[in-house]
């Protein structure tokens, strides 16, 4: 995949290179023409290609930006496409009909062209530039709060985080340009913070998730220095806003390298500020509880892989799952508690202190808490209380649970395969199955008849 790139390497290095004048003695511009890179527009969605070709018959600049870039670098097909360009967030809004600005710690126009979603930016500056606070807002701890400060190219470059999100490719001359070396960090396989690292995670902890998910997802080594700061200050994760970690939780567990992910996640730290009941379980050792995550996320990796269809829903219930059934488990122990009361009560203290950390919304809670419910009505099979459940509209991931849950060790006496069995007979097969079950779980229990009132005679 990266041969061509880097039998090119020698070549971009060699071509158009000169000094930012802007930038200090830091930043290298390199210009890499079209007859020396591997981008092609044909690999380009349409609205992307249209978006710019608009904005420069306007007068303005126009890049493609980010992981677009440098996934075509890397000979990938990339879904979604940035663009940045000097025309500021009103402009581009006059110039796309039905745009809309959306953000205020950073501006981004979302451009519709089609059906397809544009994420454009305005060229930024550094923060202290700023004239006004309107414009620019950083905390005494050094995170940045508003940063609307308009720049260059060259500036704007610098304001990247990471050195390979920092190409850009136009279409105007066909040619990619490049101020940070990313190109040469694609070629060592690398993930390099533009700056100073720890500078920068304080301006923004998120950026620590990225370097995680960028080195999960491409398979690259995250650079020393950039990688030093993190778990020493993993706590700066503690100033991110739990419905923004929500976002980034489903970038990192939802993009096929799920894994990878949590296990870097766990190296640095980072995963006691996403899941801290699962981190402090983990911590304790608890090898079912590993085993069942694990497979979860293997499984989904290979349903992402396969364009199969995946909900955060059944992601966050295996989680979660180790701590709702030890803490079901207590309950049931000293409270004395049946099990469907003890899940529930354990379910809603587990829920309760997980959104405090990612702020989940109904949507995927209230499937994650029925797919845990169901794991308590999958073994009572007698009577019609087998077709009742099978019609439940979580039957099919719930069913799905069970089979990963008996995958890390867990032995419920055939009960996955009786239900696989179930879904493929038909329905005389299926009661009959119904019919055939032994056992107490398999009879219907009788109920004893009602004494009619005494005679008040």
């Amino acid at each position: 995949m990266l041969k061509r790139l880097y039998s090119l390497l020698p070549a971009f290095i060699k071509g158009d290179t000169q000094r930012a004048p802007s930038a200090g003695n830091t930043q290298i511009k390199r210009i890499i023409p079209r007859d020396e890179h591997n981008i092609s527009r044909a690999n380009i969605s349409r609205g992307a290609v249209s978006a710019m070709k608009r904005l420069n018959d306007e007068g303005f600049e126009a890049y493609l930006v980010g992981g677009g870039v440098r996934d075509l670098l890397l000979d990938g097909h990339p879904k979604d496409f940035d663009l940045a360009t000097n025309a500021t967030p009103e402009q581009v809004r006059q110039i796309f009909r039905g745009a809309r600005i959306i953000g205020r710690r950073f501006k981004i126009v979302h451009v519709r062209m089609g059906r397809e979603l544009l994420e454009v930016t305005t060229f930024r500056d550094n923060h202290t530039e700023s004239e006004s606070e309107r414009d620019s807002h950083q905390a005494d701890s050094g995170m940045l709060l508003r940063d609307n400060v308009f720049g260059t190219l060259e500036t704007d470059s610098a304001r990247r985080d990471f050195t390979i999100n920092a190409l850009y490719y136009t279409s105007k001359d066909f040619t990619v340009v490049d101020y940070e070396g990313g190109l040469e960090d694609l070629k060592k396989r690398q993930i390099r913070m533009i700056g100073d690292p720890l500078t920068r995670y304080k301006e923004d902890p998120v950026r620590m998730l990225r370097a995680v998910r960028f080195a999960a997802k491409l398979g690259f080594k995250i650079e020393a220095n950039t990688a030093a700061p993190i778990a020493p200050n993993a706590e700066l994760m503690g100033q991110v806003s739990s419905s923004r970690l929500f976002d980034e939780s489903l970038k990192l567990f939802m993009a096929g390298s799920a894994t990878a992910t949590f296990t870097l996640l766990r190296d640095y730290g980072l995963l006691a500020y996403l899941f801290p009941q699962t981190e402090a379980l983990l911590q304790r050792g608890d090898p079912k509880a590993e085993k069942l995550i694990e497979h979860a996320l293997v499984n989904t990796d290979k349903r992402i892989r396969n364009d199969q269809r995946v909900t955060p829903a059944f992601i966050f219930a295996a989680l979660l799952w180790p701590v709702v059934k030890e803490k079901q488990e207590a309950l049931m122990a000293s409270e004395k508690l049946t099990p469907l009361v003890a899940l529930g009560q354990a379910a809603s203290a587990v829920v309760g202190q997980q959104l405090a950390a990612i702020a989940i919304p109904k949507r995927f809670l209230i499937p994650m808490r029925e797919i845990w419910d169901l794991q308590l009505r999958l073994p009572n099979r007698a009577g019609k209380r087998a077709f009742v459940t099978f019609s439940h509209e979580r039957f099919r991931a719930a069913y799905d649970f069970l089979l990963l849950r008996e995958s890390a060790g867990e032995n419920f006496d055939g009960l996955g395969q009786w239900w696989t069995d179930f879904q493929v007979a038909n329905e005389e097969g299926r009661e009959a199955m119904v019919k055939n079950m032994t056992g107490p779980k398999g009879r219907s229990r009788r109920r004893s008849p009602r004494k009619k009132p005494a005679d008040p005679a």
